[in-house]
């Protein structure tokens, strides 16, 4: 199997999988936005996040002979690690899954800000001391606070950019109750570019991005009403997201370097590309339970559909497939760096609000027309991410 071997190839590793864990999400806000149920995203989504695992398995895990490749892993006697693998996949779906919800909710900034913050917090902190401390602590734990100065300052964006919000429905007030009455909205739109990615290729009417008539307009087309509905669901959901995401690299960490001592003598360790397989599969497994089971019982007021609708929707399948594929490379490459730099320092990654911000404000026209007040404080989140970042890749030890 191939090993990322040097500090270098991890740090790559690890600004891919930033990029890539960064732009699922955007891709999944955008399916909502546009109507598509998220039980049916989230189904098309899983399917390709399991495709991912497999590729990476039987490629990167098959190359070479110096250490034990994936199919030969398949039959050995390596049971405790391969549960700690499937635990790993099991709170990681749950994660996912509970954020595609509260992303409507919150939003997608801060919704990955909060979860970020979580899981550095607890993830890195647990790593850290499972990695028997091969990262530099003086340089890892400023890092965090790096990460947590920026989280403060995410919600202060957050609160900031509500109250910008609520000025504009406010400032628009008559024209908001007819509206909400149904009244046409036509007179206030204006024709934009047939090549936006939002609303497809064809010549449609859409508001300004930012205006009072924006936010309408796109309550009008999502899958998921929020306007009316306490942002504490939104919160509540987020907050257990980000305890599952951080729960679910130190428990690959324990699969594949087995710290407690759990695997027999002479049992090699899983490979990061075998325990990632096993990972994917109960994540897989998982989440088409519960999404089969929401299509019929749906939460939130959602809409009940079938599986019969589901396999009829093509509208965006396209694009969750795509978001599947991004999320299941962007692990595998994060669990890669890890393994070589520790996966205290891999959990850089989890500075993927940076990525996100930015698809927010270039596709979703978050911020537009916000007042000085965000923007100064948005920028400043961004670049205290940025400072995270290189703190704690900088940190990265080297496993012996």
């Amino acid at each position: 199997m191939y090993m990322v071997e040097s500090k270098g190839g991890a740090i790559v590793c690890m600004l891919f999988s930033l990029f890539f864990l960064g732009t699922w999400p955007a891709v999944m806000t955008l399916l909502e936005r546009r109507g598509r149920l998220p039980q049916h995203t989230y189904l098309d989504y899983t399917i390709t996040n399991l495709l991912a695992a497999v590729i990476i398995a039987f490629t990167f895990g098959q190359i070479g002979t110096d250490h034990p490749n994936f199919l030969s892993q398949l039959s050995q006697d390596n049971l405790p690690s391969v549960l700690f693998a499937m635990a790993g996949g099991i709170v990681l779906s749950i994660g996912n899954l509970s954020t595609q919800y509260a992303w409507a909710f919150v939003g997608l900034s801060v919704v990955e800000v909060i979860t970020s913050s979580i899981t550095v917090v607890i993830g890195t902190t647990l790593n850290y001391f499972l990695d028997d401390k091969i990262n530099k602590a003086e340089i890892l734990f400023p890092g965090v606070g790096c990460f947590l100065l920026a989280v403060c300052l995410g919600s202060a964006v957050h609160s900031s950019n509500t109250a910008d919000n609520q000025t504009k429905l406010q400032n628009y007030s008559s024209d908001y109750k007819d509206a909400a009455k149904g009244t046409s909205l036509s007179t206030l739109t204006e024709t934009v570019d047939s090549k936006d990615l939002e609303n497809g290729s064809d010549p449609t009417y859409k508001a300004k991005a930012g205006t009072a008539v924006f936010l309408i307009e796109l309550e009008k087309t999502r899958s998921i009403k929020v306007f009316g509905k306490s942002t504490f669901i939104g919160l509540s959901i987020t907050f257990f997201a980000g305890v599952c995401f951080s729960l679910f690299s130190p428990a690959f960490n324990l699969a594949t370097n087995d710290q407690w001592h759990t695997l027999k003598k002479g049992v090699p360790h899983l490979s990061v590309y075998t325990a990632f397989f096993y990972f994917s599969v109960s994540c897989f497994v998982v989440a088409i339970i519960l999404n089969i089971i929401f299509l019929y019982y749906p939460v939130l007021n959602l809409p009940k559909s079938s599986l019969k609708a589901y396999l009829g929707d093509w509208n965006g399948r396209g694009w969750a497939l795509l978001a599947g594929f991004l999320c299941g490379f962007g692990n595998g490459l994060q669990f890669m760096g890890g393994q070589a730099a520790g996966y205290a320092a891999a959990d850089a990654v989890q500075a993927l609000p940076l990525v996100s911000t930015f698809w927010g404000v270039v596709l979703f026209g978050e911020y537009r027309k916000s007042s000085r007040r965000t923007y100064t404080l948005l920028g400043s989140m961004l670049f205290m991410f940025i400072v995270a970042v290189g703190v704690l890749m900088a940190s990265s030890g080297h496993r012996k």
